[in-house]
């Protein structure tokens, strides 16, 4: 494959739409190793299972799975606190939505970049946006350039290991559009904050995802629950 240079990269793999393109980004000029990061999230079952059934796509075997607990017993977002239900999408709304899981990306990026040093990987690879994430503070170009800052000054002195986050300028539709032309198994994603067994079509995720496969004119793969889309 041209450009193809073979070398390894991890990719950060939550199971959803925008982790499945990142891959599938990935997929075209390296070596892959998947990871999935369990944090106690409310669709934890549902995203792993996207998590493997992706990595089956692209016939990935080095594939590691971590638990990390203790988000969810800190707390404080709609996401991991059973007692606090995940709101309907408002465009509306200012400021940190409430499904943000504090500092929850450096959490994973940390354990990417562990990972990737130990296994002799140069590039991690992660599905944030900017556009889409508007009001989380851990999915913005700045937050990547000083983690990778900090991965640089914190890692063995031969290790050379880069954050790249391809979709971080891109808005839903262009992911979608982008994914398909990739060939990204997208009816194998998962998005949904609230359910694991048919998508809401109402909290943040579902509602960005709809409009921008409305957006392109065509109909997501996925199945969500009878509803009026909004």
């Amino acid at each position: 494959m041209e450009n193809r240079d073979n070398s390894l990269a991890v990719v950060a793999v939550s199971g959803g739409l925008d982790s499945a393109v990142a891959t599938a980004i990935a997929a075209e000029r390296h070596e892959l190793a998947l990871m999935h990061i369990n944090y106690g999230n409310k669709t934890q079952k549902r995203e792993l299972e996207a998590f493997h059934a992706i990595a089956d796509f692209y016939k990935i075997d080095n594939r590691f799975v971590a638990d990390i607990d203790h988000l969810r017993k800190i707390g404080s977002s709609s996401l991991t606190d059973r007692n606090i239900e995940v709101a309907d999408y408002d465009p509306d709304v200012q400021g940190i939505p409430q499904t943000y899981v504090p500092f929850r990306n450096a959490n994973i990026l940390s354990i990417a970049v562990s990972w990737g040093e130990a296994i002799g990987a140069n590039l991690i690879y992660v599905g944030m946006m900017e556009e889409d994430s508007a009001g989380y503070p851990d999915c913005t170009e700045e937050f990547i350039n000083a983690f990778n800052t900090m991965v640089k000054i914190g890692t063995r002195p031969e290790t050379k290991i880069e954050l790249i986050a391809p979709l971080i300028h891109m808005s839903k539709r262009e992911v979608i559009k982008k994914g398909m032309e990739l060939g990204a198994p997208l009816d194998l994603t998962w998005s949904c904050y609230r359910s694991e067994e048919e998508s809401c079509g109402e909290c943040e995720s579902c509602v960005l995802r709809l409009n921008g496969y409305k957006e392109l004119g065509i109909e997501d793969p996925i199945k969500y629950v009878e509803m009026e889309v909004k």
